[in-house]
């Protein structure tokens, strides 16, 4: 496992971390066995990075995971959201960030935080989506940098709106954030024009969310697969979304047949390649995800040549969910 520097802490992490959203729910039938199993196999694989939030499971993914904790003796790093009060989401324009993260709101929702996490300051923490109608009142974070110097909280930043990552960027010349997640894949590539050189610039941390796009980078979606109503799946997959996405994968395993690379692992490559990038996080829910997922680090790089030819796989969805 290799590591890399994290934001603007002198830590570093795994550049494969756990992605713990299906240990909490809303991906199919999990058991905590297998949550369990998984944990200990990815840290003893090299894995010192775990990333959950409020809203998987209602906690659930938090507790699983502080509870885990408490028996190892590895220090891992954890990042954990908090979503904003209830309201539209993502947020509209027209929201008013004092009443989606107050103060009050702010402080209470980060002490339920600790107590699942069984820990006394919080390693990072994130809010879990934004609008550009805050920038130049980030009252928010300037919250969670109160937080910060009381040593509640560590780390601080933002998981990006996925219809407008690039809203973060003045956040990070403003020196406001210290961490942002975001949507990084061989068909999401827009960071690389500002987003990622900006946070090189700025010595921003990158967690890298969704590399395989859900599952269908992984290349094991035949394209006719149905998903439960609790499935986050069956709406993200909605219509013919899933066909559209398994025509493209299956063009990409076409063209890298020969390469020496699985889908999985052309998929965790591409996204860990921008230097900018601290860390990729991918779900994973059993054992042998934990095992193929971290064996990806110790891969050669992808050479040039090969990420030339998966950036023309680059997709722009503004249609996405028009279904064109």
């Amino acid at each position: 496992m290799k590591y890399r520097k994290f934001g603007k802490s002198a830590s570093e992490v795994s550049e494969i971390g756990f992605g713990a959203w299906a240990i909490g729910g809303s991906w199919g039938e999990q058991s905590d066995k297998d949550s369990l199993e998984a944990l200990g196999t990815a840290l003893e694989n090299g894995v010192n990075f775990i990333d959950t939030a409020a809203g998987y499971g209602d906690g659930k993914s938090e507790r699983i995971i502080g509870e885990f904790l408490k028996s190892r003796s590895e220090k891992v790093q954890v990042c954990t959201k908090t979503p904003p009060a209830p309201g539209k989401w993502p947020p509209s324009p027209y929201c008013k960030i004092e009443e989606r993260y107050s103060e009050k709101y702010l402080r209470e929702n980060v002490e339920e935080r600790l107590k699942n996490l069984q820990v006394e300051s919080l390693d990072v923490l994130l809010l879990h989506t934004w609008t550009r109608a805050w920038n130049d009142n980030p009252s928010a974070l300037k919250i969670l940098q109160q937080m910060k110097s009381e040593g509640i909280i560590k780390q601080i930043g933002i998981s990006t709106p996925e219809h407008d990552q690039n809203c973060v960027i003045q956040l990070m010349r403003d020196g406001m954030v210290d961490v942002l997640q975001v949507i990084y894949n061989i068909f999401e590539q827009e960071p690389a024009a500002q987003l990622l050189p900006v946070a090189l610039e700025t010595g921003t941390g990158i967690i890298v969310r969704v590399a395989f796009d859900e599952g269908v980078l992984t290349g094991k979606y035949r394209g006719n697969e149905s998903f439960g109503p609790g499935d986050f799946r069956s709406n993200y997959f909605a219509g013919d979304r899933l066909e559209r996405g398994v025509r493209r994968t299956e063009k990409i395993k076409k063209e890298f047949g020969e390469s020496g690379y699985s889908m999985p692992q052309l998929a965790l490559k591409f996204a860990m390649s921008h230097e900018a990038v601290s860390t990729v996080i991918p779900g994973i829910r059993n054992r042998n995800q934990a095992l193929q997922n971290t064996a990806v680090s110790d891969l050669p790089e992808l050479s040039n040549e090969i990420l030339q030819k998966l950036r023309e796989h680059s997709w722009n969805r503004g249609f996405w969910y028009g279904g064109k």
